[in-house]
């Protein structure tokens, strides 16, 4: 914006006009007070000044313009009509103006100095604007300097600090700060300490370096005191700034102690793992021997009993018709040894669980399916119904969760109430993690099966007791049983990295839960893992 200052308005219009079809903007002021309050609000490329006004001539504005930071260097042009003497104009050039025009004006000469003066300014402001940019840049980067000096006297304090060989590398690989740990390995501060000759890690570092990569490894480094190698973890990282890497930073931690106690334990380890496969497979002979013992004392114990079994009902038929006492005896000692047949039995079951079995993809709505056919009779019998919701297919041993299930259907018919008829549901959900109140979740990786009756129920106190071996709740008189089915159906679920558990009140039926994995590859995976 160019400033036109003189008293005479008529003097004025002209300037602006022909300023302004040139496209400068314009300003005018009508004294030389107006003009000093409008410069110290407006910055100004050019001032045309008119010399001969009242109050403050033109002379004085531009001493007074002079005195002002903002406005100094601004281009002043007077113009003149009566003071056309070379004193006036040297006047004009000591008080600040670049340029002394006389009246009346060639307004070419005028347009054409207006705007070389408009360029300088123009070319002036950018230069204090660069100017002004670099020096910030410096007082900024004079900063950064100062931090970063700061931060490397820091750097150095932590590192002497520290109880390992501590040390810098430059971008150019060589080493520019050592802390007094690193003469116990070198007597120079520019040469790495020498390495067993098996451990040579130098070329591999030179490669981490050329990269910009971390480099971390383990190194036996000769100690200057005693002339061995010890083992140590040398680890050496890039320091960045503005993703550039500026230096390195690097430690020897002596880590000799724990190598050597590793190794030892290693050993130890191999020893004892060794000793775990003899008795292994020690143990495997004699759990094949003890099966095959099995075999034969049940076979053995079985055939006396059905010897018993037999005698005594050709006894109680043959010579015991009208004998009522007798027959109440026999009847005993026949039910006796029934119920040691089946205790025979179910011990034979209850061992057989420790044989090695394979999983495979089982349909456990064909399984039950085959299964519930045995109950056909006492379902019958019992008019009990059974409702059964769309089972997954999962990994099992089928012979064995077959006997799960066979238990936990057995024992919802026997506990039913008197003169109720037994009502079982059997549902299934998909949920995210192995406990029995996990969430439902398609994405899961267990089933949970639900097995409920309506029958008598037990106090769940008694829970931790249901599934021991040789565990009753209730009287052998009134309920058949063992007292091994539930420790079979915990011992399968256990093999089957499952969960079995239970809900249950007195009179108010039983929920029996399974726990089971979709797959079992990956529960065995998952629990590697963990270990």
């Amino acid at each position: 914006m160019i400033l036109i200052v003189d008293d005479r308005p008529e003097n004025i219009l002209p300037l602006k006009k022909i300023l302004e079809l040139h496209n400068f903007k314009t300003d005018s002021a009508e004294s030389g007070e107006e003009a000093l309050k409008k410069i110290l609000k407006n910055s100004y490329s050019v001032i045309i000044m008119d010399v001969q006004m009242p109050g403050m001539d033109g002379f004085e504005v531009a001493e007074a313009i002079s005195g002002f930071g903002k406005a100094k260097d601004t281009p002043i042009i007077f113009l003149s009509a009566v003071n056309k003497e070379k004193r006036f104009i040297t006047k004009g050039y000591s008080s600040g103006g670049i340029d002394y025009l006389t009246k009346p004006v060639d307004p070419d000469i005028l347009l054409l100095k207006v705007k070389t003066f408009n360029k300088l300014f123009e070319q002036q402001q950018e230069l204090k604007t660069i100017q002004h940019s670099l020096q910030y840049e410096i007082d900024i980067r004079k900063k950064a300097q100062e931090e970063l000096a700061g931060r490397m006297q820091e750097l150095r304090f932590i590192l002497e600090s520290l109880p390992q060989v501590a040390f810098t590398i430059g971008v150019d690989g060589k080493i520019e700060f050592v802390n007094e740990h690193w003469f116990q390995l070198s007597e120079d501060a520019t040469i790495f300490p020498e390495s067993h000759p098996e451990d040579d890690f130098y070329n591999n570092w030179e490669t981490h370096l050329k990269n910009g990569l971390e480099f971390t490894t383990e190194a036996r480094l000769k100690h200057l005191d005693t002339q061995e190698y010890k083992y140590f973890l040398i680890k050496i990282i890039p320091i960045l700034q503005n993703g550039s890497t500026i230096r390195w930073v690097g430690t020897f931690t002596d880590i000799h102690q724990q190598k050597m106690a590793n190794e030892l334990l290693e050993h130890k380890v191999e020893l004892r793992t060794r000793e775990l496969l003899v008795k292994n497979s020690e143990l495997e002979t004699t759990n094949h021997e003890l099966q095959q013992f099995a075999w034969v004392v049940s076979h053995d114990l079985k055939e006396p009993l059905r010897k018993i079994q037999t005698f005594s009902h050709l006894i109680k038929d043959k010579y015991l018709k009208e004998n009522p006492e007798a027959i109440s005896y026999l009847n005993r000692s026949i039910s006796s040894s029934a119920r040691m047949s089946r205790l025979i039995s179910d011990l034979l079951d209850y061992s057989r669980l420790s044989v090695k079995a394979h999983f495979q993809p089982t349909d456990l709505n064909l399984l039950l399916e085959d299964l519930l056919s045995d109950f056909d009779e006492i379902m019958l019998s019992k008019k009990a119904v059974i409702q059964l919701d769309k089972l997954p297919i999962i990994d099992t041993i089928p012979s064995q969760i077959r006997q799960v299930f066979q238990n936990l259907i057995s024992n919802a018919l026997k506990f039913s109430k008197e003169g109720m008829p037994p009502v079982i549901t059997i549902s299934s959900t998909i949920i995210a993690e192995k406990f029995v109140d996990a969430e439902v979740s398609e994405e899961g990786h267990f089933c949970r099966i639900v097995i409920e009756d309506n029958g008598i129920g037990f106090d769940e106190k008694f829970l931790d007791r249901i599934f021991v071996i040789f565990q009753r709740l209730n009287n052998l008189n009134t309920y058949e049983g063992t007292g091994i089915g539930l420790a079979i159906a915990k011992k399968i679920m256990d093999k089957h990295n499952g969960i079995i558990s239970a809900r249950s009140a007195e009179n108010h039926g039983a929920q029996f839960i399974l726990i089971l994995p979709l797959v079992q590859e990956q529960v065995l995976t998952e629990i590697r893992t963990e270990n």
